[in-house]
Parts: C-alpha cells; sequence; structure tokens
C-alpha cells in the first residue's frame, strides 16, 4: 500500500461523504488496509489532512507549470488554464479540492495553502498590465469557490466563454 494510495482513499471519503466521514478507520476501509498499516504512514488524522493539502497544492504547481511559455503574462495565462483543466477536466477535480480545503479547519493544516495563496496571488509579472493579471488570477480563484458551491452552474460552453474572456482580459 502505497501513501497515494491512502490519499486517493482519503479523497474519495471527503468528495462523497464529507469531512464527517474521515476517520483513520474509515480509510484504511477505504483502501483495504489495516488500521495498523494506515498509521504507519499517517500515525494521526492531521497528519493524513496536512498531506492531502500539500498534494493538492504540489499537484496544481505543476499543473500550471505545464501550461507556462514564453508569452508575456505568462504566468497568469498558465494559472487561468490550470483552474479551468481542473474546473473542466474529466476528473473534476475542484470536488476534490473543496473537500480537502473543509477538511483543514485547523489553522496549521490550512498554512500550506495560505502561503501557496500568497505566492499564486501575490505574484507581479511584466506584461501589458499587470493589474489585470491579479484581476484575472483573482477571478478564477473566485470561480473555484462558486463552482465548488454550485457544480452545475455552468456548462461547457460557459466555462469556454470564461476562460477566453479572462485570457483576453491579459491581452492590455
Amino acid at each position: 500500500m502505497t501513501k497515494n494510495s491512502l490519499l486517493d482513499a482519503a479523497e474519495a471519503l471527503l468528495s462523497e461523504q464529507g469531512t464527517q466521514a474521515l476517520t483513520l478507520a474509515a480509510v484504511a476501509e477505504r483502501a483495504g488496509v489495516s488500521k495498523g498499516g494506515l498509521l504507519y504512514h499517517f500515525p494521526n488524522k492531521e497528519t493524513l489532512v496536512g498531506a492531502l493539502v500539500e498534494r493538492v497544492i504540489t499537484d496544481f504547481d505543476e499543473l500550471i507549470e505545464s501550461f507556462v511559455d514564453d508569452t508575456p503574462g505568462a504566468y497568469t495565462r498558465a494559472y487561468v488554464r490550470a483552474t479551468f483543466e481542473i474546473l473542466t477536466g474529466e476528473a473534476r477535480a475542484y470536488r476534490r479540492w473543496s473537500a480537502i480545503m473543509a477538511a483543514a479547519t485547523d489553522p496549521a493544516l490550512a498554512a500550506p495553502l495560505n502561503e501557496a495563496m500568497r505566492r499564486w496571488h501575490g505574484r507581479t509579472e511584466p506584461g501589458p498590465d499587470p493589474l489585470a493579471s491579479a484581476i484575472v488570477r483573482l477571478a478564477a480563484e473566485g470561480l473555484w469557490e462558486v463552482v465548488s458551491h454550485a457544480p452545475g452552474l455552468y456548462d461547457e460552453a460557459q466555462f469556454t466563454a470564461l476562460r477566453e474572456r479572462m485570457l483576453r482580459l491579459l491581452d492590455g
């Protein structure tokens, strides 16, 4: 049993049943391991939630990097593309993010996300309009929040239109 398999089981529980379902016993059962097997990797629930938070941050950072190119405003363009990949991709990964963030209620567990937010949104980049870059990243962040509370609000065509408009706003 790998750590990632255990994290996958925890994510599934959170996404399907909410934070109240996230117990070490439930994660072990979902993963098909003994509670002792789970405790070997994650000695307590806080360690498990911390690992979930770190994984979603790392995954988003890697997705952003996969979209970065050499154009002006490249970081924000990549941020927008990564956001829409998560919101509209097959996995609809925003559900996983929402569930994990809900589980990270302890300020210490939320600290890595807070730091990532400072990094993602505190960045200024050269380009035609650095303020537009900040506004577009904030709009993308707001879209995450809305979609996490109202998943069916936008259809594919609306998501496409929103993404394209955000990217055009970066053209100055």
